[in-house]
């Protein structure tokens, strides 16, 4: 102002009630545009990374008021009226952090308890899923008990299954604990119940959903090829199928496997056999078989429940694998694109959609709820939480540069795994 000497202060003088109103109207702009512009959740910048609750906290002192419906449960966890993509979105910040810890639950098993085994950093729990077109609220577990009341939960599948079913469980636990009333003989099966709401949840050890003599131990190492009974599907599940009200099924990454196939008790095939005898047959093919003949047996089943078909998870192994000293030590969820699906988990992926694709289309014609849980978009931009190393307790205490075998296939319990129970709740309560 002083290089214009008093010509510019006249001219402030003389078009102050101008200026004014400029400005009021930049400021009425500018909150319009806060209040009533859709709000994008971008991944955070490395800034944001700095003072990572920013964001969340200035979203939260925005007041919203409306009209309650009649009746409040009628609420979808959904803000928008609009459907809404849950599988498209990102990763943000998440002050207030995972609805339970290893010391709130004791469903944890030891190989997921990161907490308990010793990892030492903690911001892989302080991140939240967020589609990308509408907000997607917590799990409710005083809600979902509500509306579960007499009903009765099966997720079937493998272990990625069973550490989902803990992650259910634990935020649970936080509104009423479950008694365990079932276990099979090797305790991979199990049933537990919650009394006040008279609602159980089991898990079902069926990792080809088919009929499977399995030589392997809980670390992976297996003394014989696997016999897969490709045309048989496995009684544990479909003996109880009409009994539960609500199912997952997932299945996948079993069939990389060395098996040897067979089909009306006679040997068709094999995959990565030594036996030179044996016809070679692709993995993908013995997939592609074992869901028709699932969907078929559901589509065939005049179920009147809903049931869910999870894709494949990925795994994050870096500079080799789980025998070859791949390991998985990120702290933060990757960015969009920086990991790619392997070409094993992309062609039972294809498989997966190619599949679900016709059975919904015959399931809209007979009634059957079917739906797809496909969380890979979670999964794929969350190599920080896996175990890693930390699937043993303590890996590191007597020698900080021990060789030790990391776990980059299951998740951390808490971790990015219990925002799958966001997503489902969303799924079953309001659509």
């Amino acid at each position: 102002m002083k290089a214009n000497g008093h010509s510019g202060c006249w001219f402030l003088h003389k078009h102050t009630d101008i200026l004014a109103k400029i400005v009021i109207s930049i400021l009425l702009i500018g909150v319009g545009f806060r209040v009533f512009s859709p709000r994008l959740n971008p991944s955070p910048s490395i800034a944001e990374k700095e003072t990572p609750f920013l964001q969340e906290e200035e979203e939260e002192s925005i007041a919203v008021t409306f009209d309650p419906p009649a009746n409040p449960d009628q609420i979808s966890i959904i803000e928008e009226t609009k459907k809404c993509d849950l599988f498209n979105g990102d990763w943000i910040p998440n002050i207030a952090g995972p609805a339970y810890t290893n010391e709130s639950c004791s469903l944890i098993e030891n190989h997921q308890n990161c907490m308990m085994n010793g990892r030492p950093d903690t911001g892989y729990l302080y991140w939240k899923w967020k589609p990308r077109d509408c907000n997607l609220l917590a799990f409710n577990g005083k809600r979902f008990l509500k509306m579960m009341r007499n009903k009765s939960w099966a997720l079937i599948g493998d272990s990625i299954t069973r550490n989902h079913v803990q992650s259910l469980l634990c935020i649970l636990s936080k509104v009423e604990q479950a008694i365990e009333v079932y276990h099979d003989s090797e305790y991979k099966s199990k049933r537990w119940y919650f009394p006040s709401h008279n609602f159980t949840v089991s898990v079902i050890w069926s990792p080809f959903l088919v009929k499977a003599a399995i030589f392997e131990n809980n670390d992976g190492i297996s003394t014989s090829e696997i016999k897969l009974q490709l045309d048989k599907l496995d009684q544990t599940w479909t003996k109880q199928f009409q009994q539960w009200d609500y199912m997952i099924f997932s299945s996948g990454k079993w069939f990389i496997k060395t098996a040897i196939y067979y089909e009306n008790n006679t040997v068709s095939g094999c995959h990565y056999c030594a036996n030179k005898k044996i016809k070679s047959m692709g993995y993908n093919s013995a997939y592609r078989q074992v869901l028709k003949s699932v969907f078929n047996f559901i589509l065939e089943s005049n179920y009147k429940g809903m049931i869910f078909y999870r894709t494949t998870t990925p795994d994050h192994f870096e500079d080799g694998q789980w025998f070859s000293g791949g390991s998985c030590r990120r702290t933060e969820p990757a960015k969009e694109g920086e990991y790619k699906l392997n070409e094993l988990i992309q062609i039972l992926r294809d498989v997966e959609l190619e599949e679900f694709a016709e059975a919904e289309a015959r399931a809209l014609e007979k009634g059957i709820n079917l739906k797809l849980l496909d969380l890979i978009e979670l999964t794929l931009t969350r190599p920080d939480g896996h175990p890693g190393p930390y699937r043993h307790f303590q890996p590191f205490a007597k020698d900080e540069n021990a060789k030790v075998g990391s776990d980059c296939l299951h998740w951390c319990l808490p971790g990015p795994i219990d925002s799958w129970n966001d997503v489902i709740m969303e799924m079953v309560l309001n659509r």
